[in-house]
């Protein structure tokens, strides 16, 4: 008869569901200071004119200037998430290249959410709006740091839990799942580089990407199954 499973202390460190909410929270909110679902003025689009772009910063630079701020401090959470999640896979038993791949992927996106913030910020800035050729330069530079930079390694990220954490069983099927869907799209997101028709691989890693996180965060166990890890043992970790 196999002895009981037993558990050993919990691993130490902030909760990763309550991370990725503020982060999650903080990006969401910046998005709403500068979109509007009434009809009024909107963010501009990559595909707008730069005069369009220009005439959106004149007017609505305090927006533009409360969006860096909130999603450079989404930033901080994802980043405390990132560092988190491996040290806590790495507790319970994973000793692979995947939470390597995780910890690139993470800060990656976090550096790159980061330095869009931050290129927005300078966009928002007094008198810098009124030279639509640089303005538009910018534009760009924020959406690639924010837009691929983005969905690219926060697949990777999604990824490299979602495999070790396969292979021990420490998330449940759908959400392995669900979050390998997630990674192949950030990474298809990658084509947008070269064809405007990949734009939508953006969108469907950033948002999906975000709930994963404050699932996988909540689900993922905090304490080591000895009998679990010691039966995985050998295994593709």
């Amino acid at each position: 008869m196999p002895a009981p499973a037993t558990h050993s202390p919990a691993h130490q460190g902030p909760p990763l569901g309550i991370l990725a909410v503020v982060g999650c929270a903080l990006f969401i909110a910046g998005l709403y200071a500068v979109v509007t679902f009434t009809g009024g003025p909107h963010f501009p689009g990559p595909w707008e004119s730069g005069d369009t772009m220009a005439v959106y910063f004149q007017n609505h630079s305090r927006a533009a200037l409360v969006c860096a701020f909130l999603q450079f401090g989404a930033a901080i959470p994802l980043g405390i998430y990132t560092a988190t999640v491996v040290s806590r896979l790495q507790f319970l038993g994973v000793r692979a290249a995947g939470i390597h791949i995780a910890l690139f992927g993470g800060f990656m996106t976090v550096f790159n959410m980061a330095a869009a913030s931050l290129v927005l910020w300078v966009m928002a800035y007094p008198g810098i709006a009124q030279d639509p050729a640089i303005l538009r330069a910018l534009y760009y530079l924020a959406f690639a740091f924010g837009g691929v930079g983005f969905s690219v390694p926060l697949g990777l990220l999604i990824a490299g839990i979602c495999i070790p954490a396969a292979f021990l069983k420490l998330l449940p099927k759908w959400l392995i799942i669900m979050g390998l869907v997630i990674a192949l799209l950030g990474e298809l997101s990658w084509l947008d580089l070269i064809t405007p028709k990949a734009l939508p691989f953006i969108p469907l890693t950033r948002f999906p990407g975000f709930i994963w996180l404050i699932v996988a965060g909540f689900k993922l166990p905090d304490r080591r199954v000895s009998a679990t890890v010691e039966n995985a043992g050998g295994r593709g970790q």
